[in-house]
């Protein structure tokens, strides 16, 4: 691996060396710059390449060599320093459109810099225009340029999520962010593209924020130029109009799933008319696994903040707690929501029953940690309704033997749960765990009047527990344990000194 990044290293000397001799006198060593781009557009040592162009063309910008004035009705004056001029003008246009190929290229780190080369060639090109017609002073983003990164982004090619990552680094500007968004309509692909196209294109638009960055920056700016004003107005437009196509795209369950987290996350609240999207939640609710879960989050906005009535949204959630949960990185969400859903204190008393029921029943098949956040769960379903409190109390051995309770029932009404008891959290009293035959002794004692606060234990592991239960038992070790005269900590008696002697 050594010999291969030797050669590179030399390579990039001798390239920026030559890069610096064209740049001492351009029009007379006009050749060095032909045998750069001829190396380059060969193939060979694209990264090294890439580091001396962009450190030629940022320079000609700055110090203006490809810089002409129009001026209107007027043809350019034909002198050497213009013809020069366009010379340069041209063969950066060329070069910089092969830049841009190098996006696809087979080496990561090669796509990386080349859209790292071609976003300073565009912020050069922006502070410094090659040709401008009177004394204009507004900011320039060049449009085309950004718009064929953009494209390359969004190649139905290959999953570019690293690029689109590195591409973030830019959306921290705001003309660069407002011109995306303005370039995004045209992009997006009216016919039903593929899965890699769909799955780039959602990764982008969760990068995109709908409104201008708190800390004001601009990448293409110049020192006197006027910057470009952000207009959330316009960005929002642009949002709805593409999301429409979206919504209209054939998908996959995984590009379902991102479609979701981006409709959740950055665009239900930007959306004009968020109700049309009601059939399509609807719909997701039957896809089931995590995009039943996302699905759901969507619908309890609706029915919060636009007043969607939707009757069988309980019974939905109800058939979502299976033992599939407990194995889903989305099972903190799914409790999140259900907390939602279950927090007034007006629903029947039969339907929550038949929720904590079922949460009681699950938690006989549960991972330790999911028992315990599903005992506080239940303890805060009593404590909002008190007349729940009768399943503490139906514990005779006859009710266990024939639980009237019936699990396979799709509609929790009918499930018959207010008539059962919790036994199931009785029996997890005498959990190998502590932590959990802790946990579902809360049924012994009076509920506190507060309630539990569940998500200071949906994001904890088995390790987190594992943790706690080493700490209580390093600590009765250390109490046991007598320091010897040697300085070694031995237990008095221990059996080991039976048979090691410890130096």
């Amino acid at each position: 691996m050594s010999l291969p990044a030797e050669k590179s290293s030399k390579i990039s000397k001798i390239l920026r060396s030559k890069a610096q001799e064209f740049l001492l006198n351009v029009r007379e060593k006009a050749n060095i710059l032909e045998q750069i781009l001829q190396h380059f557009y060969s193939g060979a040592d694209t990264g090294p390449c890439l580091l001396a162009l962009d450190m030629i063309f940022s320079n000609l910008f700055k110090d203006r060599k490809m810089y002409l004035e129009i001026v209107p009705l007027k043809a350019v004056e034909k002198t050497p320093e213009n013809e020069s001029r366009k010379w340069l003008m041209g063969n950066f246009e060329n070069c910089y459109l092969r830049i841009v190929q190098c996006m696809e290229h087979d080496n990561p780190k090669v796509t990386i810099q080349a859209l790292s080369t071609a976003m300073n060639l565009l912020a050069m090109e922006g502070k410094y225009p090659m040709e401008r017609a009177g004394a204009t002073t507004e900011n320039f983003v060049p449009a085309n340029k950004l718009k064929s990164i953009l494209m390359k982004l969004l190649t139905s090619k290959q999953n570019n999520i690293n690029l689109i990552n590195k591409y973030t680094e830019y959306l921290l500007y705001d003309d660069i962010l407002f011109v995306t968004w303005k370039l995004l309509p045209s992009l997006t692909a009216k016919s039903n593209p593929n899965q890699v196209y769909i799955m780039n294109y959602l990764m982008l638009l969760e990068k995109l924020q709908v409104f201008a960055n708190l800390d004001t920056k601009y990448l293409c700016a110049g020192e006197y130029s006027i910057p470009i004003t952000f207009d959330e107005v316009l960005t929002k437009k642009y949002l709805n109009r593409v999301w429409q196509c979206i919504m209209v795209w054939e998908h996959s369950v995984q590009t379902h799933k991102q479609l979701l987290i981006v409709l959740l996350e950055k665009v239900l609240v930007h959306l004009d008319k968020p109700l049309l999207l009601t059939d399509f939640l609807m719909d997701s609710l039957d896809i089931g696994g995590p995009v039943s879960y996302l699905a759901l989050q969507g619908l309890f906005t609706m029915i919060q903040v636009h007043n969607l009535d939707y009757p069988n949204i309980f019974a939905k959630l109800y058939s979502m707690f299976e033992p599939e949960i407990f194995h889903t990185k989305y099972k903190a969400r799914l409790f999140h929501l259900a907390d939602l859903f279950l927090s007034s204190t007006h629903l029947p008393e039969t339907m929550v029953a038949a929720f904590a029921k079922r949460l009681a029943r699950l938690a006989l098949l549960a991972p330790s940690v999911d028992i315990i956040i599903i005992c506080q769960f239940i303890g805060n379903l009593i404590i909002r309704h008190p007349g729940l409190k009768c399943l503490l109390h139906n514990e005779t051995s006859e009710l266990v033997k024939y639980d009237p309770y019936v699990m396979e029932e799709s509609d929790p009404l009918k499930s018959n749960a207010l008539n059962s008891s919790l036994w199931e959290i009785y029996t997890l009293q005498s959990h190998v765990q502590p932590s959990v035959a802790s946990a579902a002794k809360f049924i012994n004692t009076p509920l506190p009047s507060v309630e539990w606060d569940i998500g200071k234990v949906l994001e904890n592991t088995d390790n987190d527990i594992f943790d706690k239960e080493i700490k209580k038992i390093s600590k009765a070790i250390v109490r046991e344990l007598e320091p010897t005269k040697d300085g070694l900590v031995i237990s008095t008696g221990e059996r080991v000194c039976q048979y090691w002697q410890l130096v």
